[in-house]
């Protein structure tokens, strides 16, 4: 499971939600292996002037929130991925965009009526 929220002003990509889902989408199928149906994504945009960071009013900030399991080497993956992927396809530059992944143990999490980690899934974590 990956939930993915992400942080941007809305005047730059409010009318953009779609191309950013996908191309952060394509990136967690790619590098982290997860089903093509797995899509969950919360865009959190926000007014000129309540994202207050030195860098450019294309600054986007992506939040990966996941099972923990995946290894180093698949979350190095993904970050590279972020910037030789996604990063250009967005037409951003490496200090606009910034990515942090937050791990939680799949019990922590309660999905169709029940903790996470009763689940069968029908992709794997440990990649």
């Amino acid at each position: 499971m990956a939930q993915v929220k992400i942080y941007g002003n809305r005047s730059v990509w409010g009318e953009r939600r779609a191309q950013v889902s996908d191309a952060v989408h394509a990136a967690l199928v790619g590098a982290w292996q997860l089903p093509e149906g797995k899509r969950f994504h919360r865009f959190l945009l926000l007014d000129d002037g309540d994202l207050v960071a030195p860098r450019s009013e294309a600054y986007l900030v992506i939040e990966i929130l996941c099972f923990t399991g995946r290894t180093a080497a698949a979350k190095r993956a993904l970050v590279r991925a972020m910037y030789d992927d996604v990063a250009p396809a967005l037409g951003l530059a490496e200090d606009d965009l910034e990515v942090v992944v937050v791990e939680s143990p799949r019990e922590n999490w309660g999905i169709r009526g029940r903790s996470a980690d009763e689940l069968e899934l029908d992709y794997r974590v440990d990649v």
